[in-house]
């Protein structure tokens, strides 16, 4: 077994390692991902437990081996971000050992039809529970103690670095003293030093930023990209998807705006209330950068990307937004099962109707749709 203190003073040392710049390009650090829609498949490790997705006689199965609690995978075919979590993190020894040491992980497809027992003794199927956990991309994990309480959620893919971090924040318990975002603050500060300029965009509106859409509701969703300086997943973000000509012309159908996470920039956000930058991305515990959260013209939060996003997947879930599709779909991968995507997208007023909402499913949401 993983020391617990070896592997925490390691993990922390290579979050920390990873703030200066040089240390980017390391066989650790942020890879790129390739999300061109390829046959991929559902694959997973073969260090997973069978289940016969009763998840109380799996937690018991655990805690009877000597293990913190479990963990519930959902993946679907033919997902590049899913492969890269299973060849670049889960293939890698300190992690495989470091995670099976503690949880016992169980699969699910998010768009399967099996039926499950939760850890309440609610039954429904695959799906529905990937709904119910407001789960708007693969992979994810949840992550659920000895006593059935769930303690974290890793939403989309992080590389290895960061995998790393929230696997110690889940079984250190550090989840007790506050949030990941926190948590992680706590191990790594911002500087407090000059360092490269943010990126920018033509289409981001300058300051100052009077996002208020709760009395008056605004013509066009919003976009805003929470991002920071040195930031290398912010740079590989601007230098890959905001460089296609496509993706571009549907940001210019967004109001969109850029927030500096570590900067006391005034905001008064879309609900009206006046803030900064640096304290309403505490609010909505933003971990990751960049991160873009998406609000509809009423200043509702329809969904967030705050996890690694390439190409195909951002461009998507502009479609997704543009086009209303949350209207009619409790998630983004239900939507893109129907098929949904960036095909010519077709802005949708508010209040439009859509055919295909007949075909939502929605039935199987006890939570309505899913805003990320």
């Amino acid at each position: 077994m993983v020391s617990g203190r070896f592997f925490s003073l390691w993990s922390v040392g290579l979050v920390l390692l990873l703030t200066i710049p040089c240390a980017i390009g390391s066989e650790d650090g942020f890879r790129s991902i390739d999300d061109t829609p390829r046959p991929i498949g559902l694959h997973t490790p073969d260090w997973f437990e069978p289940s016969f997705l009763d998840f109380r006689e799996d937690l018991e199965r655990a805690l009877s081996r000597g293990k913190k609690g479990l963990a519930v995978y959902f993946g679907m075919d033919h997902c590049p971000y899913c492969e890269a979590m299973l060849n670049e993190n889960l293939a890698q020894a300190d992690i495989r050992q470091y995670f099976s040491d503690h949880f016992d992980v169980v699969a699910l497809d998010v768009l399967g039809s099996r039926e499950i027992v939760t850890l309440d003794g609610e039954r429904m199927s695959e799906r529905a529970f990937a709904v119910q956990r407001r789960l708007n991309f693969t992979p994810s994990f949840a992550f659920f103690d000895a006593d059935g309480e769930e303690i974290f959620r890793v939403r989309g893919y992080y590389p290895p670095y960061r995998f790393r971090a929230a696997l110690e924040y889940v079984i250190d318990r550090h989840d007790r003293e506050g949030s990941f975002r926190e948590y992680l603050e706590r191990a790594s500060p911002p500087p407090k030093f000059d360092v490269d300029d943010i990126n920018y965009q033509a289409f981001f509106q300058n300051p100052p930023f009077m996002l208020d859409r709760s009395r008056i509701p605004a013509q066009r969703p919003l976009v805003v990209f929470f991002e920071r300086r040195a930031c290398h997943a912010c740079d590989v973000l601007h230098s890959e998807p905001l460089e296609d000509r496509r993706l571009l012309d549907q940001l210019a159908l967004f109001d969109a705006v850029q927030l500096d996470l570590d900067a006391d920039t005034p905001v008064i956000t879309p609900d009206g209330t006046r803030t900064t930058a640096r304290e309403w991305g505490e609010q909505l515990d933003i971990h990751w950068a960049p991160t873009l959260v998406f609000f509809d013209e009423r200043g509702v939060e329809i969904i967030r990307i705050d996890s690694v996003v390439a190409l195909n997947r951002l461009t998507n879930v502009t479609s997704y937004v543009l086009t209303r599709g949350y209207e009619d779909f409790p998630t983004f991968e239900r939507w893109r099962a129907a098929g949904g995507s960036a095909s010519a997208p077709e802005f949708r007023e508010p209040g439009a109707g859509s055919p295909s909402s007949d075909a939502a499913g929605g039935a199987e949401n006890p939570e309505g749709s899913s805003r990320g």
